[in-house]
């Protein structure tokens, strides 16, 4: 959630905070606050699309400092909007934000966006390290005050609601929480993280004193992700609040401050709340009254026992179960092995797509993948297809829409999309949502790759792990438009290997031969890499490009995981760095040697080839744009032939359509 203002104001004023050694505890980590603080704190290249690596690297880093000082952490995530979808107009409004920041970075602006597949690689390295870590089904702030409550141990976020709620142990914020300064313990003592709590006490104290049952009716009227302040503005505009209710420059501090003084005159909330609805014409008062009372209801610890989960992976949730998710599924979301996306397609039919810095005078990157997001509709909504055709009011060829939230230009818009009608061996009813997990694994595998457009007889030489992100490549390059450069699936493949050669480099198998020369070619992928690079430009169309193949692979993942796996999930740390592609992109046109790059390693120049004549085997060659001659090479080649010809330059349309693998219903706008 989130208090407008509260954080700034809480930290001008470091006496709301008292000094904590956080060693030989559990710990409740908001899980959302943490991959979006280490995300912005892992210098990743928000520009070009993010550094997995590095970013993993961060993660592996937080969690041995915690490690080292006997810290046990215990992960909750946020998932997805919920049945009630109470945050949309809020998510509508960030998902704009998102989309200025992106346009600003495509300009050469500064600021940050998380990268598309930050959450996953997220949950990927959580899972690497052995981190115990739950995917709420929806949002996780009441069950993280739940759980901590309930072990006695302190939350780490950077949510400003938990400054709110009633918490055993208080609330760390993440920007005082010092995991990179471990500090050595005195004596017998272990090394501990200095850290700063808030101290709901002396904040109450501050204002009053405040009886800080008082404090979930502030948050209210003050503004939250769930209420909109609009709604109370008839109290705000009559009231006389303490200190004034200046706007302006500081004038929401000063209403802040004034709410908190007024509040202080009551003894308890129901007191409050009639002091407040006074101020309100007689036929708002009742509404009014329900909608505080509700949304002070969130502020109250959640009875869901989340230690069941961390100590024998059972999740019970209300909600879930009476919006009649598949129990496969909830199992499934809450241990992390499906992302938020697919219970807000499957419950609200609504969902938001993640802008990136694209080209914005093209379609959305988010258009190549459409297929393959029909595909996942059509898999998560047959159950209700099926139930509208018993309905003899319902036409029964009439297929499910999904609501989906994306770009269009520099504008946030909403779309209608259909769900895919399924092939035929995969209609009957042995294929709906809560008996898919009872589906042979070859017709899963063989629908995975029917979508994608590829043969299994294709990638089968391929390492295993490597095959989604391939057959996701084939797919992105027949459905591109425009379409990809041959330098760009180049430097997507030698960027490829890289990751490889790191793995086993700093993971080698004793049992394999020739370790020594992979070091060395490591080693010198690694001198390549610090050398300057002469042409820093950024390429807007060519990051188009790679936001395009991002969109494909995070769809291609999501269905992968929907039909349990059929085909290895790839380690996102090791798959994209878009640093690197997009500077091996800049020098393959430059200077075409630089395909040699891995040259020292038998091993890692056969996985090139392997892997470029795969790709190039399985599209038809006209999916690939005409190459564009340099200005270097056009005046080479009239000096020696003497003749005046005009390079040949491919044009690149303006419009997208969708690609020929795409059998599925067209769009409809909602303007």
């Amino acid at each position: 959630m989130g208090i407008q203002g509260l954080t700034g104001f809480v930290e001008e004023r470091g006496a709301f905070f008292t000094e904590l050694r956080v060693r030989d505890t559990k710990l409740v980590i908001d899980g959302s606050s943490l991959y979006h603080r280490l995300c912005f704190a892992s210098a990743v290249d928000f520009r070009r699309g993010g550094d997995y690596g590095l970013f993993a690297a961060a993660v592996r880093d937080f969690f041995g400092s915690l490690r080292a000082c006997s810290v046990a952490p215990f992960v909750v995530l946020d998932g997805g909007r919920g049945a009630d979808d109470r945050k949309l107009p809020t998510l509508r409004g960030r998902a704009t934000e998102r989309l200025r920041a992106a346009h600003g970075l495509s300009r050469g602006d500064g600021g940050c966006l998380v990268p598309l597949l930050t959450r996953e690689a997220f949950v990927q390295a959580l899972g690497r390290l052995g981190v115990p870590f739950l995917q709420c089904f929806a949002e996780a702030d009441r069950e993280i005050a739940g759980l901590a409550n309930r072990w006695g141990c302190p939350v780490l976020s950077l949510d400003s609601d938990f400054c709110v709620f009633d918490l055993a142990a208080g609330y760390c914020p993440l920007n005082h929480f010092q995991w990179q300064s471990v500090c050595a313990g005195e004596g017998a003592q272990g090394c501990y993280v200095p850290a700063r709590c808030f101290s709901v006490e002396k904040f109450c104290r501050h204002f009053g004193p405040l009886d800080r049952r008082l404090l979930p009716l502030f948050a209210v009227m003050n503004g939250n992700d769930y209420i909109d302040v609009a709604a109370l503005e008839g109290f705000f505009s009559k009231v006389r609040l303490p200190r004034g209710c200046a706007s302006g420059r500081g004038g929401k501090h000063l209403r802040l401050q004034g709410l908190l003084h007024w509040l202080s005159q009551f003894a308890e909330p129901t007191e409050a709340v009639d002091g407040v609805l006074k101020y309100l014409k007689k036929h708002q008062r009742e509404e009014i009254r329900e909608l505080l009372c509700a949304s002070v209801e969130d502020y109250m610890p959640s009875d869901v026992k989340l230690e069941e989960f961390f100590q024998n992976g059972k999740y019970e949730c209300e909600a879930a179960q009476k919006a009649g998710v598949p129990r496969w599924v909830l199992d499934a979301l809450a241990k992390g092995k499906l992302a938020p996306f697919i219970s807000d397609a499957l419950i609200l039919r609504s969902i938001f797509l993640h802008v990136q810095v694209e080209n914005m005078q093209r379609p959305s990157a988010h258009s190549t993948a459409l297929p393959i997001r029909q595909v996942i509709y059509g898999l998560l909504l047959k159950v209700a297809q099926n139930a509208k055709a018993a309905s003899p009011s319902k036409q029964t060829n009439e297929l499910p829409v999904v609501c989906e939230f994306d770009r269009l230009q520099k504008t946030l818009k909403k779309t209608f999309v259909q769900a895919a009608s399924l092939p035929t061996d995969f209609s009957d009813d042995h294929f709906t949502l809560d008996k898919l997990m009872e589906v042979p694994m070859s017709c899963r595998q063989m629908l995975l790759l029917e979508t994608l457009g590829v043969k299994m007889s294709f990638i089968e030489s391929i390492p295993s792990h490597l095959q989604l992100p391939v057959a996701v490549t084939c797919y992105w390059i027949c459905c591109s438009e425009p379409k990809v450069n041959l330098h760009q699936l180049k430097a997507l493949l030698l960027m490829i290997v890289s990751g490889e050669l790191h793995r086993i480099t700093s993971d080698p198998d004793p049992t394999v031969l020739h370790a020594e020369v992979d070091s060395i070619a490591y080693n010198e992928f690694l001198k390549w890499k610090e050398k300057k690079l002469q042409n820093k430009d950024f390429d807007l169309d060519a990051a188009h490009s790679f936001c395009q193949w991002q969109c494909c692979l995070q769809m291609g993942l999501y269905l992968n995981q929907l039909l349990g796996t059929p085909l290895s999930e790839p380690d996102l740390s090791r798959l994209y760095s878009g640093t690197l592609v997009h500077r091996l992109y800049q020098e393959l046109k430059s200077a075409p040697a630089v395909e040699n790059l891995f040259s020292f390693s038998q091993k890692m120049t056969w996985l090139y080839q392997i892997l470029l004549n795969t790709v190039k085997s399985a599209v038809p060659p006209d999916c690939f744009q005409k190459m564009t001659k340099t200005k270097s090479e056009s005046c080479k080649k009239k000096k020696a032939s003497n003749k005046k010809k005009k390079p040949i330059r491919c044009a690149i349309p303006e419009t997208q359509h969708l690609c020929n693998v795409n059998r599925f219903a067209s769009l409809g706008v909602d303007e």
